[in-house]
């Protein structure tokens, strides 16, 4: 089988949001609206920094969906609108989605976004990816791992674009495959382990 994952070099990251900017970009999100999103750990603030100037620290923690193996959004979805697909990706299907936002109550990592509006984009007009679907207002959505570019051989657009190559993409059901290799060796973790979820990405440092 096949279990499509990214891990996450923390020590790489710089905090530059070029993983969230670049995912938005592939995959027509509104405006007001981030799949991919860079925290800034420890603090109440984006990009905000701990200590006093000048004896500050920021350190980054880059979050989207998890794409976990025992996904609780799936779990709690009346219409099946989430589904886990036949590489290991949770996904959704707008058609079926109801906007009742179960699945947002239920997933941990605050992963998923909800058209409240009719979507606004700055430019007037769809961009990138042609093959990504148009959501509508009133359905959840979220990270799909690039299933259009993934589903092509392609990776995901946030881990092309990470200038500080912080993000490695591959198939964890593989076990020589690079991210499986890194996981074993480095030592990888997930968030929220004892939540049950068994998410797909891993960060390392």
């Amino acid at each position: 089988m096949t279990r499509l994952a990214i891990a996450i070099n923390l020590d790489r990251c710089v905090g530059c949001h070029t993983c969230a900017l670049s995912c938005k970009m592939q995959n027509n999100v509104p405006e007001g609206m981030l799949w991919n999103r860079v925290l800034t750990e420890d603090c109440d603030v984006v990009d905000g920094a701990l200590g006093t100037y000048p004896n500050v620290t920021r350190t980054f923690l880059p979050v989207a969906c998890q794409h976990c193996q025992n996904a609780a959004c799936q779990r709690v979805c009346p219409t099946g609108a989430t589904y886990k697909d036949d590489k290991g990706r949770v996904e959704i299907d707008y058609d079926k989605c109801i906007g009742c936002r179960m699945c947002m109550a239920a997933c941990p990592y605050n992963a998923r976004n909800f058209n409240w509006q009719t979507p606004v984009r700055v430019t007037g007009a769809n961009y990138g990816d042609a093959e990504v679907p148009v959501r509508p207002k009133g359905v959840a959505e979220k990270c799909t791992l690039c299933k259009e570019r993934t589903d092509r051989g392609e990776e995901p657009m946030c881990v092309v674009c990470c200038p500080a190559h912080a993000r490695i993409f591959g198939d964890l059901d593989d076990p020589d495959s690079e991210i499986s290799q890194t996981i074993l060796n480095r030592k990888a973790w997930t968030l929220l382990e004892g939540q049950g979820t068994r998410p797909s990405v891993h960060y390392f440092e």
